[in-house]
C-alpha cells in the first residue's frame, strides 16, 4: 500500500471540555492562543498566528462533565509545536507564573517536550523539535529517540 502524501499534517484537534470559560482562560490566558470565534457558552476556536483554529472547545456532549476514569480510552494527549526553543521557554514561564503544574518533562534527542493536563484533565505536551540534523542516529542512520529528564533551568535561559 502507498504511505499517505507527506505533505498531510493534522490540522486542529477538537476537545470535550466541561467549563468554556475555564478551558479559555488557560488555553488562552495561560498559553497565548487567540480567540478566533466563540458560539456562546457552548463552543470556541482557538489559534496562534491568525489560523482559523488549532483547537477547538466544546461543551456539546460534555458540559459539567468529569474526565474519563483511568483505564479507558481516549485521548493520551495534544501536542502543540512551538517553532523554536525560547518560545518552548516562554511557554513553561507561562506555566510557572500561572501556577500549573508539570506531570514531567523530557528530552527526546529528536525533541524537547513539557507534559501537564489542562483543567478537564486531558494530557497536554508542549514541545519543540530540535533541526533534523541534530537527531540521534544509529549507525545504520535510523532513529535513535530516547527520554532523559529535561533540564528546566537551561530552558528557561533559553533566549
Amino acid at each position: 500500500m502507498k504511505p499517505i502524501d507527506p505533505g498531510t499534517r493534522i490540522g486542529h484537534v477538537h476537545l470535550k471540555v466541561a467549563d468554556l470559560q475555564r478551558a479559555l482562560d488557560f488555553y488562552c490566558g495561560v498559553l497565548g492562543f487567540e480567540l478566533t470565534q466563540r458560539y456562546g457558552n457552548e463552543a470556541a476556536f482557538v489559534s496562534a498566528g491568525g489560523y482559523h483554529h488549532h483547537i477547538g472547545l466544546n461543551t456539546w456532549e460534555s458540559h459539567r462533565g468529569k474526565p474519563p476514569a483511568p483505564g479507558t480510552t481516549g485521548l493520551f494527549h495534544l501536542a502543540i509545536l512551538y517553532p523554536n526553543r525560547e518560545a518552548l521557554a516562554d511557554a513553561l514561564r507561562r506555566l510557572l507564573k500561572a501556577g500549573i503544574p508539570l506531570d514531567g518533562a523530557s528530552d527526546h534527542g529528536v525533541s524537547e517536550a513539557l507534559y501537564l493536563r489542562d483543567p478537564d484533565q486531558n494530557g497536554v505536551e508542549l514541545y519543540r523539535d530540535r533541526p533534523a540534523t541534530e537527531w540521534p542516529r544509529h549507525a545504520d542512520g535510523k532513529l535513535a529517540m530516547f527520554t532523559r529528564p529535561l533540564d528546566l533551568e537551561d530552558l528557561l535561559n533559553a533566549v
